[in-house]
């Protein structure tokens, strides 16, 4: 027998708590909406199927959540500028080239990182029509990813106060750079600002050198799973209230909780952090990369017992026992000493010379890869890490597949990321429920494409 996820279990013993003569149009359409989730995944091995989301986000943190949500079954619709489109449309190269004709260098390789499992509705909410097809998208969604400036989608009636009139159930998501409160709120904010000013950036880099920025958006996709996490939470307090919620998620926030262990120090000691490390670690050594005769290689020495594994292959077992290196207080406080030592032996070697003897002594090491080295790795591909999809305009393209394997659950990718507007006809029709016509009138006063 097939069990249902407790959220559903929860909000489908509270619907008939939610019964109300005056509002009886409105609990049916969610019993219906009740039965449907619960339907859906009762049937498929997909945690979010029947679920459905109006992701109104654009670049990274946005697109980022509702695709993690679209992996695990959820139906995402995303609405797109009718001729602009999402801006990482424009992100590039690389391009994946268009095979079927049609005009234009192709689909970014960026857009295509964080788009699959979507449908893509282009609509203008410029115009009121436009504003009224959200409305009903709305009516008919139970989660809504936005990231726009906070109070900019009010002139549009498209804010949380007027669409919360409109379904008191959903759960409305505003990603921002800086958040719906403070003195940055209207600030627009990029990755790489936050990263600056919330301490990331003055952690990274090497030694002695200027701070720099992590090498992928990394403060972006941290704000997207924190928002997907919050999204999952609000649901499963919806099934047991019947309420939806406003969540305000920002990048700044999310970056100064990331801070983590490094926030920590400092608060606790109230002292200024320690500054850049490159691949080192402030606290324990040795845990760093070294070089070796012909590249690099990262060990990790982060315990004692560890150590002395490292000791020992290195040839040198005298090290483990000496006073200088005898503890990881010892060795913080002898570094430059002991990281000197460690790298005239390594550098004796080639790395792949260093990974026969590491293998199989319990040691924790890697050697440090490219992003193409890492993307043909032997492990990444075993873990089915990279798949190869068919684009409707590209052809065969290769992705990197949901991270998360499941035991009792599938989840996948469905369909490739779509082309602009590409569902705008089947989502007006199916959705919403306009009549070619219609639809056509639409298209003809630039509110669809």
């Amino acid at each position: 027998m097939n069990r249902l996820p407790t959220c559903l279990v929860a909000f489908r013993r509270t619907s008939s708590s939610l019964y109300h003569p005056k509002n009886n149009s409105t609990i049916n359409s969610r019993i219906w909406n009740i039965r449907r989730l619960t339907n859906a995944a009762a049937t498929k091995k997909l945690p979010l199927a029947g679920l459905k989301v109006l992701d109104m986000s654009r670049v990274l943190a946005g697109p980022y959540c509702t695709q993690i949500l679209g992996d695990l079954g959820a139906e995402i619709i995303k609405i797109e500028h009718p001729v602009r489109g999402d801006d990482t449309r424009a992100w590039g190269p690389p391009y994946a080239t268009y095979k079927d004709g049609r005009d234009g260098v192709g689909e970014s390789a960026y857009y295509l990182s964080v788009n699959r499992n979507k449908r893509s509705l282009g609509l203008s909410f410029a115009h009121p029509e436009g504003v009224e097809i959200l409305h009903q998208l709305a009516r008919e969604c139970d989660v809504l990813v936005e990231n726009y400036l906070p109070n900019s989608l009010k002139k549009y009636d498209l804010d949380y106060e007027t669409i919360r009139h409109i379904n008191p159930h959903l759960i409305y998501t505003s990603i921002t750079g800086y958040g719906q409160t403070g003195p940055y709120s209207n600030r627009p904010g990029f990755d790489v600002m936050v990263e600056a000013e919330f301490g990331l950036a003055h952690l990274t880099g090497s030694r002695d050198g200027p701070p720099v920025k992590v090498g992928v958006a990394v403060t972006d996709l941290t704000t997207g799973l924190y928002a997907c996490n919050s999204i999952m939470a609000a649901l499963l307090a919806r099934g047991i209230t019947g309420e939806g919620q406003h969540l305000d998620v920002c990048l700044s926030d999310c970056q100064v909780a990331t801070l983590a262990n490094m926030g920590s120090s400092v608060l606790i000691s109230g002292e200024k952090d320690s500054g850049r490390w490159g691949t080192a670690h402030p606290s324990v050594v040795p845990y760093q990369s070294f070089k070796t005769a012909d590249g690099d290689i990262f060990v990790g020495g982060a315990n004692d017992r560890l150590f002395g594994i490292l000791c020992e292959r290195l040839g040198r077992p005298e090290w483990k026992d000496g006073k200088r290196f005898g503890s990881n207080n010892e060795r913080v406080r002898n570094r430059n000493v002991l990281e000197g030592m460690i790298e005239i032996e390594t550098a004796k070697r080639t790395t792949k010379e260093w990974q026969q003897i590491f293998e199989g002594s319990g040691l924790p090491f890697a050697v440090v890869n490219d992003v193409q080295a890492t993307m043909n790795h032997e492990h990444v591909r075993a873990r089915g890490m990279v798949q190869t999809i068919d684009h409707p305009s590209c052809g065969p393209i290769k992705v990197i597949s949901p991270p998360v394997k499941y035991s009792n659950a599938e989840p996948s990718i469905r369909s490739p990321p779509p082309v602009l507007g590409q569902h705008t006809q089947e989502i007006l029709q199916d959705v919403v429920g306009f009549s070619d016509s219609r639809i056509q009138e639409l298209k003809a006063k630039g509110v669809v494409a």
